[in-house]
């Protein structure tokens, strides 16, 4: 007797497996595909499209403006749900496909998991070269889609509508993988796409995918240890392995027996609250002083969850200590192994768990606990005078625009950014008071990423404030989205920052010897100098034609009060504000490696060479 089958198009049986896949971790069970985010062409509008609409009630579908912010919603989407959740995302092919790549990148730079379904040529080669279809002489099976090919980390071209059920199963695995986990990209050919198949019912069933917790090697755990137990001065790197394990109440515990400080990436800030006495802030170029005041003289850097940028090892200038050694616990080995570390590759909740077990009666020395606590004391003096505004009728600076922003905000609001000069303002002072409310994706920092990534987080969480901090650099990269919040009704609350221009970037070019050239949003005169003027560019405007609220703020009073207005709406709403220059900037804590040119006739760019020609060599390799 043959098994049952079921006669259905590639497209619509790609829909009815997805709607039946599930992730479940410690006895918790969650949908994993909550819904398709999509923008129609040629190339899909006929197949998956045509799923879409058949199978509206198992899968929900949300229209996108720009496919790179399609990509970008998913991914906030999916951090949110610490991964246990993921969005797919179709486009047609063609320009649609390849505006999947940033996206993509920055999915599998940040270990986040996002499904690409984009459109592909005929795999019959009927209809050859079609509109939009990239021809290479040479290699006939090539397409736009294979640029995805390494942002992804898994990816295939499903060239028979039987090799889906096989192509299916492993793309799924790679997105539940802990250790694995990235953008997955499947290739779908149009003419597959609706060409019908009778499939295996068990195709269809429902499948549950366990996440799981891999514990420390016993040996591993032991070597462990011994190097805590002998540190003098250990300090803990948290990065966004911390979030994505739920191993938030694990390092507190952890923390609060040993007495260990806690230093915090751009993707781990939040891992403790910042009223612990053990959270230092941020750590590396973005700093806090006291922070990498400790990480100079620590002897013993404890990674969790951490992939050791640049920034925070500030490009191997940071861990000074001629003795300092690196214990890295990673879900991925390749993380652990980093820095020359012992290494224990595990879940960060179930290390950090077995860790506390095995340290136990362990304590820092009082007099370093007393020295950290101290530091944190004026870390904490520094974060109230750079939010302070003396002067209710004056224009805000923009660390003033935090201050007032954090005066708004509760426990559960979510705070997202990703470039520009916000996001070291942000990892130095922001005070985050829930693991989910600090949200930057620093791995990628990627211009745009802010107003679709919000509409994720919403989605993600329907009862929470979401604010998307924008400065006017990034806001002209990717407004788009904002349409969709009006059509979705989502209540995303954006704060847009105008200071003219990439301040970020002007302030590094400056540094560099590069004269802050191309940075500036003014006219230009003949000469290629800048006249000084602004550009006649009204932001708050273009956000209003989009569809959402617009509160205009000059002065820091009015900030305050449009920014309580705001968390309160119930539709999307814009804090529009035009900062002052900052009376003192706050200075980087440790260097960041940018090459500087080696010979120059000019003046600025010899300087700079000196300078990093002093910086360059307090890099070291740990060994």
């Amino acid at each position: 007797m043959s098994a049952a089958t079921r006669r259905l198009t590639t497209a619509q049986a790609l829909v009815r497996f997805l709607a039946a896949q599930y992730t479940e971790r410690d006895g918790v069970r969650h949908r994993l595909i909550t819904g398709t985010w999509g923008i129609f062409g040629h190339g899909n509008v006929a197949g998956l499209g045509q799923a879409l609409v058949e199978y509206a009630d198992v899968m929900p579908y949300h229209q996108g403006r720009s496919e790179q912010a399609m990509v970008h919603a998913a991914v906030g989407h999916a951090r949110q749900l610490n991964r246990l959740r993921v969005q797919a995302v179709t486009t047609s092919i063609g320009p649609g496909a390849t505006n999947l790549v940033t996206g993509a990148a920055l999915a599998t730079v940040n270990r986040l998991p996002v499904l690409l379904l984009p459109g592909d040529y005929f795999a019959s080669h009927a209809a050859d070269p079609l509109l939009q279809q990239l021809e290479h002489p040479v290699e006939a099976d090539v397409s736009v889609n294979d640029a995805l090919r390494p942002v992804s980390r898994y990816f295939d071209r499903v060239t028979r509508p039987e090799a889906l059920v096989a192509s299916a199963l492993k793309a799924v695995r790679v997105l539940t993988d802990p250790a694995e986990t990235g953008a997955v990209t499947l290739a779908l050919p149009q003419d597959v796409q609706s060409e019908a198949h009778d499939w295996p019912e068990e195709f269809f069933a429902d499948r549950v995918w366990h996440v799981r917790r891999p514990a420390p090697d016993p040996a591993e755990l032991a070597e462990a240890v011994r190097a805590v137990r002998a540190a003098e001065r250990p300090l803990i790197v948290a990065g966004g392995g911390v979030h994505h394990s739920e191993a938030e109440q694990a390092l507190k515990a952890l923390v609060d027996a040993t007495g260990i400080p806690v230093a915090s990436t751009q993707a781990g800030k939040g891992a403790l609250r910042h009223d612990h006495p053990a959270d230092l802030g941020g750590i590396g170029h973005t700093g806090t002083a006291v922070s990498d005041e400790l990480a100079r003289t620590a002897d013993l850097v404890i990674g969790v969850g951490t992939r050791y940028s640049d920034f925070t090892t500030a490009s191997g200038t940071l861990f000074q200590r001629p003795d300092v050694r690196f214990l890295n616990l990673n879900i991925t080995a390749f993380d652990a192994h980093k820095l020359a570390a012992r290494t224990l590759v595990c879940d960060a909740r179930t290390g950090l768990t077995a860790l506390a077990e095995a340290l136990s009666g362990h304590r820092v020395d009082a007099a370093y606990e007393a020295e950290y606590r101290a530091g944190k004391a004026r870390l904490e003096e520094t974060v109230r005078a750079a939010f302070r505004a003396d002067d209710d009728g004056a224009v805000p600076t923009q660390t003033q625009v935090l201050g007032a922003l954090d005066a708004v905000v509760g426990d559960e609001d979510v705070v997202i950014n990703a470039a520009g000069s916000l996001p070291g303002d942000l990892h130095k002072l922001w005070r985050a008071r829930s693991p989910r409310q600090y949200h930057l994706e620093y791995g990628y920092s990627c211009m745009g990423y802010e107003i679709p990534a919000a509409l994720g987080v919403q989605q993600a969480a329907p009862d929470t404030p979401v604010w998307a901090l924008v400065g006017d650099g990034t806001y002209l990269m990717n407004p788009t989205e904002i349409v969709t919040a009006v059509q979705e009704d989502l209540p995303v609350k954006l704060v847009l920052v105008q200071n003219h221009g990439y301040a970020s970037i002007g302030g590094l070019s400056e540094q560099v010897g590069a004269e802050r050239f191309g940075t500036d949003y003014r006219h230009r005169a003949a000469d290629g100098s800048f006249t000084g003027a602004p550009l006649p560019v009204d932001l708050a405007a273009n956000a209003a034609s989009l569809g959402m609220d617009v509160l205009r703020a000059k002065t820091v009073r009015e900030l305050r009060e449009a920014l309580v207005a705001a968390r309160a709406a119930t539709r999307p709403t814009c804090v529009y504000v035009e900062t002052a220059p900052p009376s003192a900037a706050l200075p980087a804590e440790a260097w960041w490696d940018v090459p500087v040119a080696e010979v120059s006739a000019r003046e600025a760019a010899t300087d700079a060479r000196t300078a990093y020609e002093r910086s360059v060599a307090d890099r070291r390799h740990h060994l």
